[in-house]
């Protein structure tokens, strides 16, 4: 109950944010850009929505029922821009189509072009530049949902769809697609509360979205009332998502017989198996392999400049606050699961449930949330001892890595609860009956019994919240200590400065430690596949 209460504090704080009086602020973000934040959230997330579907439900389809060559390759390639941060795309791909990059200088000397007037190329810097870049990461959230689905369905409806005449074609859309709507819509609504918290992407593509609109109220206004009460609006949006996903999946019930033998993929012919092909590349080319090679190619072209002293000392910041939060979360985690087992009730699955809701959160929103309490609370503190004894104590909480830390763990407490409970959870209850019987106490029954048996379990929960806190760029970016820059921190600075090439170190960096998720995600593919064929 008081990890659920501390995890809250932050939400609670944004949404009573609304009673507070801020002036005439609210009647000139109305009149100038409340309304441009709206229609470009909103268009953002239904470019992104309409292009990760299609992107991820067909990729998923392709490698689950169709046999073509490079099949095996794609299961887990098609995973790999998992790896990159949307807003490290977002400077590459700048840097790649921009006026004096690569793509147009070589279209320029091939065509004998000499100036913008000779030819058309599409602005990077747009609306469609964000849909884009955000697309090509977040479609694998889609993709392994989606796949998982049609794993899991019933090859005996499958075939009976062909005998009552469908081809392959209309099996999907009839049948396979709306049995795999429940997973597909978990996945849309993870996209699309990802998209509500992009910051680096739309800030440098300068699309006014709510997260922008929030770091340019606080900061660039002054007006942090003002930034809370927005961050209360992208709550609402975020709180409709999910309550959207979940009436989805309330309103439909889904069953499906038992496989009985393995899935019979489609055999494509000719050039069917090439368009296969291509559709399952173009995302993996476009989303890792064309960034990717980009960034070692620039960062190792001035190796010494890039990874410099300064470098490592980033990486040393990184990795302090991601470890720290990576343990904290698993402990964390560990309370709240074991403590739903040994009393699963209404009272404690409420108090679970609502602390491991922060992942929802938009970054911002969670930083502002944080900021707030913690800076009244300096303020008290200060003004006590002025009263007291004179002194100034300054702020002792605001800007510190401990309050940096808290911000993560109302973020990401939930994507260490998720696998630790699942661990958990596979272990049966009559191992617990049986420490007990032995003299063991709840607290050494986890520590001597549970731990051991979680701990492959615990430590992919570790791994993904480390990940995770090292991509995070909207609240490192607000929370962070002065003169205390992460990798993701340093990237963003250099690429607003268009130092692209300098960035690049750091960012192929983030790029490198997220592949340690992607790792983790094909293994349990694999698994997936391998009991399957049993």
């Amino acid at each position: 109950m008081i990890i659920t209460l501390l995890i809250l504090a932050p939400i609670l704080v944004v949404f009573s944010s609304v009673f507070t009086n801020s002036g005439d602020v609210w009647q000139h973000l109305i009149k100038t850009v409340l309304s441009d934040y709206v229609i470009s959230s909103l268009l953002l997330m239904v470019g992104v929505g309409l292009s990760t579907v299609i992107i991820g439900v067909g990729t998923a389809w392709l490698v689950t029922m169709c046999q073509f060559p490079g099949l095996s390759w794609f299961e887990w390639g098609l995973l790999l821009p998992l790896a990159a941060p949307a807003y490290v795309l977002a400077y590459v791909y700048t840097e790649m189509l921009e006026f004096y990059g690569p793509v147009q200088l070589a279209l320029r000397g091939v065509f004998n072009w000499t100036e913008v007037g000779d030819y058309w190329f599409p602005t990077v810097r747009s609306l469609g530049g964000a849909i884009a870049v955000i697309s090509l990461v977040l479609y694998p959230y889609i993709y392994l949902l989606a796949r998982v689905a049609f794993l899991e369905q019933s090859t005996c409806t499958l075939e009976v769809s062909r005998c009552l005449g469908c081809n392959p074609w209309k099996s999907f859309l009839r049948v396979a697609l709306p049995l795999a709507r429940p997973s597909i819509v978990a996945g849309l609504a993870l996209v699309l509360m990802e998209t509500l918290n992009d910051f680096g992407t739309v800030q440098y593509f300068a699309v006014n979205t709510f997260s922008v609109g929030i770091y340019r109220t606080w900061f660039g206004m002054g007006q942090p009332v003002a930034a809370a009460q927005l961050s209360a609006l992208l709550l609402v949006f975020v709180l409709l998502l999910i309550a959207i996903e979940r009436g989805a999946r309330q309103q439909t019930k889904y069953y499906q017989g038992g496989r009985y033998q393995r899935v019979a993929k489609y055999k494509l012919p000719g050039r069917w198996a090439i368009a296969a092909w291509l559709c399952c590349f173009l995302p993996i080319a476009f989303g890792f392999l064309l960034p990717g090679g980009r960034l070692v190619y620039m960062a190792v072209g001035d190796g010494k400049k890039n990874f410099d002293q300064h470098f490592w000392q980033l990486a040393q910041h990184s990795l302090i606050l991601a470890v720290v939060t990576a343990v904290i979360a698993v402990m964390v985690a560990l309370i709240m699961a074991y403590g739903l087992r040994l009393q699963s009730n209404w009272g404690m699955e409420t108090a679970v449930r609502t602390a491991s809701m922060g992942y929802a959160v938009p970054g911002a929103v969670i930083a502002v949330g944080v900021l707030f309490p913690i800076g009244a609370i300096d303020n008290a503190i200060d003004a006590k001892m002025r009263s007291t004894f004179g002194i100034s104590t300054g702020l002792l909480l605001s800007g510190t890595i401990t309050v940096l830390v808290f911000a993560y763990l109302v973020r990401f407490l939930a994507v260490s609860y998720n696998t630790v409970e699942s661990s958990l959870n596979r272990i049966k209850p009559n191992l617990d009956d049986a420490a007990r019987s032995l003299g063991k106490g709840s607290t050494q029954t986890l520590l001597k019994v549970h731990a051991p048996l979680m701990t492959s379990g615990l430590i992919t929960a570790a791994i993904l919240v480390f990940v995770d806190v090292m991509k995070e760029l909207p609240a490192t970016l607000i929370v962070r200590p002065f003169n205390f820059d992460t990798l993701a921190v340093e990237v963003y600075r250099l690429a607003a400065d268009e130092r692209l090439g300098e960035a690049a170190a750091p960012a192929l960096a983030i790029v490198a430690v997220g592949i340690i998720p992607v790792i983790i995600l094909s293994r349990q593919i694999a698994w997936t596949k391998a009991e399957d064929r049993n």
